[in-house]
Protein backbone atom coordinates (compact mmCIF):
# COMPACT_ATOMS: atom_id res chain seq x y z
CA UNK A 1 0.00 0.00 0.00
CA UNK A 2 1.76 3.15 1.21
CA UNK A 3 4.13 4.48 3.82
CA UNK A 4 2.44 7.49 5.39
CA UNK A 5 3.97 10.47 7.14
CA UNK A 6 3.86 10.08 10.90
CA UNK A 7 2.00 12.81 12.77
CA UNK A 8 4.49 14.53 15.06
CA UNK A 9 3.84 16.08 18.48
CA UNK A 10 2.47 18.72 19.16
CA UNK A 11 -0.01 18.17 16.28
CA UNK A 12 -3.53 18.54 17.78
CA UNK A 13 -4.72 15.32 16.09
CA UNK A 14 -2.64 13.42 18.66
CA UNK A 15 -4.83 14.90 21.41
CA UNK A 16 -8.19 13.87 19.91
CA UNK A 17 -10.19 10.83 20.98
CA UNK A 18 -10.45 8.53 17.97
CA UNK A 19 -13.78 7.44 16.52
CA UNK A 20 -15.06 3.89 16.89
CA UNK A 21 -14.89 1.75 13.76
CA UNK A 22 -18.44 0.64 12.93
CA UNK A 23 -17.74 -1.28 9.74
CA UNK A 24 -14.57 -3.15 8.74
CA UNK A 25 -14.72 -2.25 5.06
CA UNK A 26 -12.13 -1.65 2.34
CA UNK A 27 -11.36 1.82 3.69
CA UNK A 28 -10.46 0.37 7.09
CA UNK A 29 -8.44 -2.44 5.49
CA UNK A 30 -6.47 0.14 3.47
CA UNK A 31 -5.77 2.18 6.61
CA UNK A 32 -4.45 -0.97 8.29
CA UNK A 33 -2.21 -1.80 5.30
CA UNK A 34 -0.85 1.76 5.33
CA UNK A 35 -0.27 1.52 9.08
CA UNK A 36 1.60 -1.75 8.65
CA UNK A 37 3.82 -0.35 5.88
CA UNK A 38 4.48 2.78 7.94
CA UNK A 39 5.25 0.96 11.20
CA UNK A 40 7.69 -1.46 9.60
CA UNK A 41 9.48 1.26 7.65
CA UNK A 42 9.73 3.63 10.66
CA UNK A 43 10.80 1.20 12.32
CA UNK A 44 8.41 0.84 15.23
CA UNK A 45 6.88 -1.94 17.28
CA UNK A 46 3.43 -0.37 17.50
CA UNK A 47 1.30 2.20 15.75
CA UNK A 48 -2.11 3.78 16.26
CA UNK A 49 -4.22 5.13 13.39
CA UNK A 50 -4.04 8.77 14.61
CA UNK A 51 -0.28 8.61 14.10
CA UNK A 52 -0.86 8.46 10.34
CA UNK A 53 -3.64 11.04 10.43
CA UNK A 54 -6.58 8.63 10.65
CA UNK A 55 -8.99 9.36 13.51
CA UNK A 56 -10.02 5.70 13.91
CA UNK A 57 -9.71 3.30 16.85
CA UNK A 58 -7.18 0.95 15.25
CA UNK A 59 -3.84 -0.23 16.62
CA UNK A 60 -1.25 -2.68 15.49
CA UNK A 61 1.95 -4.04 16.97
CA UNK A 62 4.71 -6.52 16.32
CA UNK A 63 7.22 -7.16 19.08
CA UNK A 64 8.67 -10.22 17.33
CA UNK A 65 12.35 -10.40 16.44
CA UNK A 66 11.75 -11.07 12.73
CA UNK A 67 9.44 -8.10 12.14
CA UNK A 68 8.18 -9.81 9.01
CA UNK A 69 4.48 -9.65 9.82
CA UNK A 70 4.30 -13.18 11.23
CA UNK A 71 3.68 -11.80 14.74
CA UNK A 72 1.61 -8.78 13.71
CA UNK A 73 -1.38 -8.05 15.93
CA UNK A 74 -4.16 -5.84 14.55
CA UNK A 75 -6.93 -4.69 16.89
CA UNK A 76 -9.93 -2.58 15.98
CA UNK A 77 -11.77 -0.78 18.79
CA UNK A 78 -9.40 -2.22 21.41
CA UNK A 79 -10.14 -1.90 25.10
CA UNK A 80 -8.37 -2.95 28.25
CA UNK A 81 -10.66 -5.32 30.13
CA UNK A 82 -8.40 -6.24 33.04
CA UNK A 83 -5.02 -5.06 34.31
CA UNK A 84 -2.71 -5.82 37.19
CA UNK A 85 0.85 -5.49 38.40
CA UNK A 86 3.47 -3.03 37.24
CA UNK A 87 6.18 -2.99 34.61
CA UNK A 88 8.67 -0.23 33.85
CA UNK A 89 10.06 0.19 30.36
CA UNK A 90 12.07 2.80 28.47
CA UNK A 91 9.40 4.09 26.08
CA UNK A 92 9.73 6.12 22.94
CA UNK A 93 7.19 7.12 20.34
CA UNK A 94 7.28 7.59 16.59
CA UNK A 95 5.27 10.78 17.13
CA UNK A 96 7.85 12.12 19.60
CA UNK A 97 11.04 11.21 17.73
CA UNK A 98 14.30 11.22 19.63
CA UNK A 99 12.86 11.28 23.16
CA UNK A 100 12.65 8.27 25.48
CA UNK A 101 11.90 7.91 29.16
CA UNK A 102 11.17 5.13 31.65
CA UNK A 103 7.42 4.81 32.17
CA UNK A 104 5.71 2.54 34.71
CA UNK A 105 2.51 0.91 33.49
CA UNK A 106 0.44 -2.15 34.25
CA UNK A 107 2.43 -5.38 33.81
CA UNK A 108 -0.40 -7.71 32.77
CA UNK A 109 -3.48 -7.00 30.69
CA UNK A 110 -6.46 -8.59 29.08
CA UNK A 111 -7.24 -6.65 25.90
CA UNK A 112 -10.37 -7.09 23.78
CA UNK A 113 -10.92 -5.91 20.22
CA UNK A 114 -11.83 -7.02 16.72
CA UNK A 115 -9.56 -8.44 14.06
CA UNK A 116 -9.71 -7.99 10.29
CA UNK A 117 -11.89 -11.11 9.98
CA UNK A 118 -14.47 -9.29 12.13
CA UNK A 119 -13.94 -11.71 15.00
CA UNK A 120 -13.74 -10.53 18.56
CA UNK A 121 -10.36 -11.35 20.12
CA UNK A 122 -9.13 -11.36 23.66
CA UNK A 123 -5.38 -11.23 24.17
CA UNK A 124 -3.51 -11.69 27.41
CA UNK A 125 -0.41 -9.53 27.43
CA UNK A 126 2.54 -9.21 29.78
CA UNK A 127 5.52 -6.91 30.07
CA UNK A 128 6.55 -5.41 26.69
CA UNK A 129 3.35 -6.42 24.87
CA UNK A 130 1.28 -4.98 27.73
CA UNK A 131 3.26 -1.72 27.48
CA UNK A 132 2.73 -1.52 23.71
CA UNK A 133 -1.02 -2.10 24.05
CA UNK A 134 -1.33 0.59 26.72
CA UNK A 135 0.83 3.02 24.72
CA UNK A 136 -1.18 2.55 21.51
CA UNK A 137 -4.59 2.58 23.23
CA UNK A 138 -3.52 5.82 24.93
CA UNK A 139 -3.04 7.29 21.43
CA UNK A 140 -6.67 6.41 20.63
CA UNK A 141 -7.72 8.40 23.70
CA UNK A 142 -5.63 11.46 22.84
CA UNK A 143 -2.95 10.63 25.36
CA UNK A 144 0.83 10.32 24.87
CA UNK A 145 3.52 8.55 26.86
CA UNK A 146 4.86 11.95 27.93
CA UNK A 147 1.61 12.44 29.86
CA UNK A 148 2.81 9.72 32.24
CA UNK A 149 5.93 11.69 33.19
CA UNK A 150 6.39 13.27 36.60
CA UNK A 151 6.12 17.07 36.81
CA UNK A 152 9.91 17.41 36.87
CA UNK A 153 10.38 15.16 33.85
CA UNK A 154 7.63 17.03 31.98
CA UNK A 155 9.60 20.24 32.54
CA UNK A 156 12.74 18.54 31.22
CA UNK A 157 10.74 17.35 28.21
CA UNK A 158 9.55 20.92 27.51
CA UNK A 159 13.15 22.13 27.59
CA UNK A 160 14.15 19.28 25.28
CA UNK A 161 11.34 20.22 22.84
CA UNK A 162 12.39 23.87 22.88
CA UNK A 163 15.98 22.84 22.12
CA UNK A 164 14.79 20.62 19.24
CA UNK A 165 12.76 23.49 17.81
CA UNK A 166 15.71 25.90 18.09
CA UNK A 167 18.03 23.38 16.39
CA UNK A 168 15.60 23.08 13.44
CA UNK A 169 15.47 26.86 13.05
CA UNK A 170 19.27 27.19 12.89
Amino acid sequence: MAVKNIVIYPDPLLRKRSDEVVNIDQTIKKIIEDMKDTMYSAPGIGLAAPQIGENKRIILCDIGEKRDGSELIVLINPEIVESEGVFTFEEGCLSVPGFTEKITRKGKLLVRGWDLAEKEREIEAEDLLAVVFQHEIDHLNGKLFIDHLSHLKKELFKKWMKKQKNNKQN
